[in-house]
């Protein structure tokens, strides 16, 4: 007897779903695997669950999910052996998808990509971004159930009757259509397994093993399984080593260095959330790949780019988020806003400062050992996180010249007695160049002074913070002023000149100076054995355009043109002399050169002129 086969309208009240998801989706439509496969571990999963509960006492046999790929016929299976559907699921599952309209669809959504297929009812459906005609063959687990036999050409007509699957589950047939063939590759498939499904709770096979023999690779009797179904995510802390923690990172970026620690998230109280995250070790600072954690949804690959969940400056961190709470059907403005999204931002940074504040305390030799490479990423963390600002200000680090660490307290304490200055202020002397700045370094050191090193590319923005953040505090560039001059003790007393000698000396020193920069002349008394001229650079002008600069902007003070200080130091014989004549002379040259020369200022002729006078005064 032959089977009744039914026809009918799939109910959609726009005119026809099918351009709406291909049009939509169709910048990122890989993502039909993904959805499919989860389909397929959710229908297995909730057999399980009938089973434990026991509704359901057959046998449960290998619960799998299956994907089989015929190159040469073009088709695509996904197969489980979950609870599979009767003919009235089929109706109300597959042919019932309910829309106000396309148009609307479309407008709200248009932020999505990858997330929004699931969340609407349209896992199933994004098969048809790929295919020309979608067969189901399913069987309910339902005692009695009949098999059922649904097909569809990607119109909103089609066949639904009794079908021939004599095994529990389902089986859902993709004929790709001519612009997807890419998906009748072996190696895509397996590509995009490895991607979204690497981590799904159910055993994911796609074909079989091979083997190297006889000079070729050959395929076993062994199956395929792309999966690990228990990732260290979803195991306890105390169940798990330093090595699992390592494998497991390697597992995800096999060509990076070992990572220096890491911090297990673990929370289901106000929203549920898992995961490890990895401290990378940042070799080139500015060369930082930012897309390197993860986002799961119970267990299944949903997106690396995680910059509206949690802070920006965490988005260096490496690893792997997994939460059900996160809205990801909506809108990138609305996720932004999010309470939830908001808990979740504060309780990742919260467990991120816990860890670091931990390790600062009960391993702080390995803290300072790891500062070199974390630094980029706290300092980021502070000039970017008020929170996590007000916990790192406790482990936060300062090293100086001699490679020596300190906390900020502690460096406080042991400057202040020396590097406090008439006004009461504690000055933080730093370095960035120290081979440059050498001489500076060892005058300061010379009168009792400490110096940081603070190489950094944000640390223009973080003495900033600092000064803003500790009381009665400045920082100062050992390079921004003479010695006598960095800390001053008491007000300067300035050589007395006539305003027609300022303008002398000014004309004097401008006329040997190289052209393009703004320079300020300024006559002090430096003591006759200090250098008879020294170069220096504002602190607050230098810094504000190094700040520009890494800003990416030109602002007020990035458009305007370096500015120098010009010490001229009256009390050196040598200037002394030079003051006597008032005229140019290559003596006058000689010291302007010398002082350019320390600076790094002195290139191409001028340097070359500055070698051949040095051999002359020298015979």
């Amino acid at each position: 007897m032959a089977t009744k086969t039914l026809k009918g309208k799939i109910g959609v009240t726009t005119e026809n779903i099918f351009p709406v998801i291909k049009q939509f989706l169709y910048s990122d439509h890989e993502i039909f695997l993904r959805e499919l496969v989860a389909n397929a571990v959710d229908a297995t999963r909730k057999l399980q669950a009938l089973a434990s509960s026991g509704d359901f006492k057959g046998e449960l046999g290998e619960m799998k999910v299956r994907v089989e790929l015929d190159e040469k016929k073009k088709t695509l299976k996904i197969i489980d052996r979950g609870i599979g559907m009767t003919e009235d699921e089929v109706d109300r599952y597959i042919n019932q998808i309910a829309f106000s309209s396309a148009g609307e669809f479309l407008e709200k959504y248009k932020d999505q990509l990858s997330s929004i297929i699931g969340h609407f009812g349209l896992g199933f459906y994004s098969a048809f971004m790929v295919s020309k005609k979608v067969t189901i063959d399913t069987l309910s687990w339902q005692e009695g159930a009949k098999p059922v036999h649904w097909s569809c050409d990607g119109s909103p007509e089609y066949s639904i009757g009794e079908g021939k699957r004599a095994d529990r589950g389902t089986e859902i047939t993709l004929f790709l259509d001519d612009d997807s063939e890419e998906f009748a590759n072996k190696g895509r498939i397996s590509q995009l397994l490895g991607k979204y499904c690497k981590f799904m709770p159910v055993p994911v096979v796609f074909g079989k093993k091979t083997e190297w023999k006889d000079g070729k690779s050959v395929e076993t009797d062994e199956d395929n399984l792309i999966n690990n179904i228990e990732p260290i995510w979803t195991k306890a802390p105390s169940e798990l080593k330093d090595e699992d923690y390592l494998k497991f990172y390697r597992e995800l970026y096999p060509m990076e260095e070992e990572p220096m620690f890491w911090i297990h998230l673990n929370v289901d109280y106000p929203f549920t959330l898992t995961g490890v995250l990895y401290f990378p070790k940042i070799k080139e600072r500015m060369a930082i790949d930012k897309n390197k954690i993860q986002l799961y949804c119970n267990q299944m690959f949903v997106t690396d780019h995680v910059d509206n969940i949690v802070p920006d400056f965490l988005t260096l961190l490496h690893g792997v988020i997994d939460s059900p709470d996160i809205p990801l059907n909506v809108s990138r403005s609305y996720l932004q806003s999010d309470a939830n999204v908001k808990k979740i931002s504060t309780y990742i940074t919260k467990k991120v400062a816990d860890r670091l504040e931990e390790i600062f305390k009960e391993q702080r030799e390995q803290f300072e050992q790891k500062w070199d490479n974390i630094k980029l990423f706290i300092e980021y963390g502070m000039l970017s996180d008020e929170k996590f600002c007000e916990r790192a200000l406790k482990f936060a680090l300062l090293k100086n010249t001699d490679g020596k660490y300190f906390s900020l307290e502690d460096y406080r304490t042991a400057i202040e007695p020396a590097q406090t200055d008439k006004d009461k202020n504690v000055v933080y002397l730093y370095a960035t160049k120290p081979a440059e700045q050498y001489s500076w370094i060892e005058g300061a050191k010379n009168q009792g002074y400490d110096v940081l090193l603070m190489d950094c590319e944000l640390d223009s923005h973080f003495v900033n913070l600092l000064e803003a953040k500790i009381e009665h505090t400045r920082f100062a560039r050992v390079d921004s002023d003479s010695v006598g001059n960095l800390i001053p003790k008491e007000d300067k007393v300035k050589p007395e000149m006539s305003e027609e000698d300022k303008k002398t000396l000014d004309e004097l020193f401008k006329a040997v100076l190289p052209e393009g920069n703004d320079y300020m002349i300024d006559a002090q008394n430096l003591g006759e054995n200090a250098a008879p001229v020294l170069i220096t650079q504002s602190e607050f002008m230098r810094r504000y355009r190094e700040m520009s600069a890494l800003g990416g902007g030109m602002n007020f003070y990035g458009t305007m043109p370096e500015s120098y200080n010009i010490l001229v130091n009256m009390e050196n014989p040598l200037i002394a002399r030079i003051w006597a004549e008032k005229k140019d002379s290559e003596l006058l040259h000689q010291v302007v050169d010398l002082a350019l020369l320390s600076n790094g200022m002195l290139k191409g002729k001028a340097l070359a002129d500055f070698i051949a006078r040095s051999e002359k005064l020298l015979k």
